[in-house]
């Protein structure tokens, strides 16, 4: 297996590992203004990923995200399958040539793209959107504009994901079965937000490890979004 296949299946196990620990408190915050079943369902979608991408005979990066991304859309119920895996099947090809800071740049804009063009969902819905687009906005400009190397530009999407996740807790939600709740959804977490910064925080523990990075310092102030789109602090 290649060096950047084995550190994609490591973060796809890693990933696996997070949400079956998270199940519980995951299904708790679905609990409040969902179905109960957001916990099971990553969990129980991303061990089976992890378990395919494991039977992998030498794979590339992009097809270990193309596994991964089927897999959740078979085993993950709900819409979580669709936004989750479907998004990464689409996505997977800015990998095709490996992983490098352009192409991760890439492979990020393109999940948000297909994951808000599926739900339907922008900043202020109460979504995972609130999560994921301070993370990608703040990801494009570390690498882009500031010319961070990518792990440390990783981390401070981690922080601004996390500022998204935070956010989501004061906002009425304007989406999914949450939105049927009117005002009763205030003051509740977004689960579907909180998977994603598990994730996002398991990419970075794998990349600091695979790399041998120290965990970088993130400036907690640093922009998420461009001018207009910021909406992640309260």
């Amino acid at each position: 297996m290649s060096d950047e296949g084995q550190a994609v299946v490591a973060a796809v196990e890693a990933v696996a590992e997070r949400l079956e620990a998270e199940r519980s408190y995951l299904t708790e915050l679905d609990s409040a203004i969902g179905d109960a079943d957001h916990g099971g369902n990553m969990a129980r979608g991303w061990n089976a990923a992890a378990e395919e991408v494991a039977g992998l005979n030498d794979p590339d990066p992009a097809t270990v995200v193309k596994t991964t991304g089927k897999t959740l859309m078979s085993e993950v119920g709900g819409a979580s399958g669709p936004l989750y895996g479907g998004s990464l099947v689409f996505a997977s090809a800015e990998f095709e040539d490996g992983i490098t800071a352009e192409s991760a740049v890439a492979f990020a804009e393109t999940y948000l793209e297909k994951v808000q063009d599926r739900g339907d969902a922008k900043v202020g819905d109460k979504t995972m959107v609130d999560a994921l687009v301070p993370a990608v906005h703040t990801f494009k400009k570390s690498v882009e504009t500031d010319d961070l190397p990518p792990v440390e530009a990783l981390a401070k999407a981690v922080a601004a994901a996390k500022r998204g996740v935070d956010f989501t807790v004061p906002i009425r939600a304007s989406k999914g079965r949450a939105s049927y709740l009117g005002w009763r959804s205030v003051g509740h977490q977004d689960p579907g937000a909180t998977s994603t910064l598990y994730i996002m925080e398991e990419l970075l523990s794998v990349a600091q490890e695979q790399l041998g990075v120290e965990e970088p310092a993130v400036d907690a102030a640093s922009p998420t979004v461009p001018d207009g789109e910021e909406a992640t602090e309260d």
